[in-house]
């Protein structure tokens, strides 16, 4: 039997604050996007920027530390799964929309203020469905 493998990780800025609310069974699902920036030079040496959204979403404890310390711009590596979730509008349209399902979060840059770890690393249990959000600006 083959085994696959569904893995990524993202070094980048939130979009906005993140969003935590609760399933009808009482666990917690937090979403945010995060921006990850590159930047290239072309063979006549202009240079590029180029940035892409993520969709973040993330479950249990994880999503409670996530709401609690995460906040719009700032920085955040992530790691996770990618999932692609698919459903009809209301108006019978057809959409699709692929998430990172992070089971592992760790704050970057700088402190809010002395009292936060600067870097803090939690794992999660495997996620289960989540929810999308899209982003059409840039946090920064």
């Amino acid at each position: 039997m083959s085994r696959g493998l569904n893995k990524v990780q993202i070094i980048g800025h939130l979009g906005k604050d993140p969003e935590m609310r609760y399933t009808p069974s009482g666990k917690p699902v937090t979403t945010f996007s995060v921006a990850v920036s590159r930047t290239w030079n072309s063979a006549d040496g202009e240079r590029h920027n180029e940035t892409e959204w993520f969709n973040v979403v993330v479950w249990g404890n994880l999503a409670e530390i996530c709401k609690q310390y995460l906040v719009k711009g700032q920085q955040v590596y992530i790691e996770g799964r990618l999932q692609t979730r698919r459903w009809d509008g209301k108006e019978g349209q057809k959409h699709t929309s692929v998430e990172v399902v992070a089971n592992e979060m760790m704050m970057l840059g700088d402190r809010r203020d002395a009292n936060d770890n600067n870097h803090q690393e939690v794992e999660s249990p495997p996620a289960e469905n989540g929810s999308a959000m899209a982003e059409d600006e840039f946090p920064f």
